[in-house]
Order: structure tokens, then sequence, then C-alpha cells
């Protein structure tokens, strides 16, 4: 089966560590054909599909060169078996048109993993508004004023741009509120860019845990990104250190109630990023850590997936006759 990749490029790819492709090592291992192709080379035209310059790799298993090129070509998407969106962040205009040929794309036949459409729905950072009794008091706004009447009321508080990843961007104020109106005010790009801001959780000491979801149903391990050397950012690109866990009770019940929601929606893969006991983001645009589980545990978080992508596409099959 050919499963297509919407992905960064593969030149850039730390394979030690990357989801993406611990999912097409997996994929590759049962005779899969990967294919490859970014965002930008996706392409509409009316009296046609909607195609992609696309790249047939093959796996070497061997960084820096890790993959080789079998063969350059357009492809149809409804014609390969599955397309895997898996651009990472920002969830910028061009992400937002990117998933708007992907739907066309389903309209025409194809299946695209997550779904386009839920993709758009659940931008990652405003996703948690939904389910308001699993947050930290949270307020989004592009008023400095709401801003500082947030600071006076929580007193240490955590400010963070919508569109960010990997920790960036993200600055913590405590009760002296130091530098409160100049942080609001780069980040608002003074009150013209929507911001969230939400009550600091001591429980980041213990590290900030993800907890993935594949087709709603949890993995049995998190993988805690403890934060390092003073920061307050526990994420991996920020210096965070990586420890896998058992999933607690609380983190259990969370992923119970959420998984069986976000599946309903086309979300295939979704990680949840919990601290303490309070849910503080949903990710699904490429939801990461499958190396560092597996790594720490034995479990095989790439082989769960592909497990459940297959059954998602022999079950698509089946109900199209």
């Amino acid at each position: 089966m050919k499963l297509l990749f919407v992905a960064d490029p593969l030149d850039t790819f730390k394979i030690h560590k990357d989801s993406t492709f611990a999912m097409m090592r997996e994929a590759a291992s049962r005779g899969h054909t990967l294919w490859a192709c970014e965002p930008q080379d996706l392409v509409w035209q009316k009296g046609s599909t909607v195609q992609a310059q696309a790249r047939e790799i093959r796996l070497t298993g061997q960084a820096p060169e890790w993959f080789t090129v079998q063969d350059t070509r357009v492809l149809s998407l409804h014609e390969v078996g599955a397309v895997l969106m898996r651009k990472d962040p920002p969830f910028d205009a061009e992400y937002v048109y990117a998933t708007h040929l992907l739907t066309q794309a389903q309209r025409e036949g194809a299946r695209v993993f997550n779904r386009p459409d839920a993709l758009r729905a659940h931008p990652e950072k405003l996703a948690i508004l939904e389910f308001p009794q699993h947050i930290a008091p949270t307020l989004v706004t592009r008023d400095i004023n709401a801003v500082r009447a947030f600071h006076a009321q929580h007193r240490d508080v955590i400010l963070k741009p919508l569109d960010g990843m990997g920790g960036m961007g993200i600055f913590r104020v405590k009760d002296d509120g130091l530098n409160l109106g100049s942080i609001a005010e780069t980040l608002t790009r003074d009150g013209r860019q929507t911001i969230m801001v939400q009550a600091f959780l001591p429980a980041i000491a213990a590290g900030d845990k993800r907890v993935l979801l594949i087709d709603g149903e949890p993995v049995p391990y998190a993988l805690a990104r403890i934060p390092q050397g003073g920061e307050v950012r526990g994420n991996l690109a920020a210096g965070g250190k990586g420890v896998a866990q058992a999933l607690s009770d609380s983190d259990w019940a969370l992923a119970r109630h959420l998984g069986p929601i976000l599946a309903a929606r086309g979300l295939l893969l979704v990680g949840l990023d919990i601290i303490g006991d309070r849910l503080t983001e949903i990710n699904v645009t490429s939801p990461t850590c499958f190396q560092e589980i597996t790594d720490q545990t034995g479990y095989n978080v790439a082989q769960r997936f592909v497990d459940a992508l297959e059954q998602q596409l022999a079950a698509g099959a089946q109900a199209g006759g």
C-alpha cells in the first residue's frame, strides 16, 4: 500500500527521536511503500484532482543519509492508500490552506489522517476550552488590561502565543509582576494578537506529561517532560528531560473521557499535555514522543499506531463495499 506523508523537509528529521520516522519505519517493515511531500507540493486545478509532487523513499536507517529516493512523480491523493498529515506547527494560514486542499482530496476519495476538518477545528492551545472541567484557570485575550487583571487575581501566571510549538514564546510572571507589561505587549503585539494566559501549575516540577491517544485509546505510558536548569518549560526542544512513566489514575480518567470524543471526530492520533491533573493542550497536528516512550519502556507506540491505521483503512474498505 502507498502511504503519503505530508511533512516537513525530510532532511530536517532527527531520526533518533522523530515520531514520523518511527511511523515510516514500522510501515515499511510491513511492506508499505513510503511517499513524502511538503504542504507546498499540494496542488488542485479545475478538471483535475488534488495532487502532490512526491518522492518515493526507502529507509536506510542510518543518519544523516537516512533515506534514498526511489522515484519522483505527481501523485493523485485519492489513488494512495492513506495520506498522513504530519506537518509541524505553526498553525498559520498556510497550514489551514493545506487542510482545505486535503479536505478537497477527501471529497475525491482520499483517506486522510488526521481528518483535515478536525485539524482545523482543534487549534492546539484553544481546543482545551471545550473541556473547562479539566483545565487550570485560563484567559484568552489580546486585551493587555485583561492580562493585568488576571495576573492580579492569580499572582503567578504563564503567558504563551497561540501558534507556537516546542515551548517557544512561553513566559512566567510571578507575584511581583516583573515585566508583565512588556511581555504582554510583546506577545500581543500591542493588542493586535490574541494570546493565552494560565495560572501557573507547581506540578510542572514533576513534568509536563504527553499522553498519546490512538484511535481514542490511551497508550499506557506517558512521557513526562521535566524542566531542567531553572527553566519553567518542560518541552524537549527547550531542554526538558523526557522520562517515560505509567499513566496515573487521573491521566487514565482524563484520557478515557476525551479519547472517544476526539476519535469520533476523525482524530486518529492525539497528544494530550497534562500538568498534574490539569489539561494544558490537545495536540493534533503532529503529536510526538513515540520513540522516547518505546526506548524507555519497550512499548512499541509506532506498531500500535500502524495497527490502528490499517484497521481504519480496512474498515473503510469494507464500508465502501
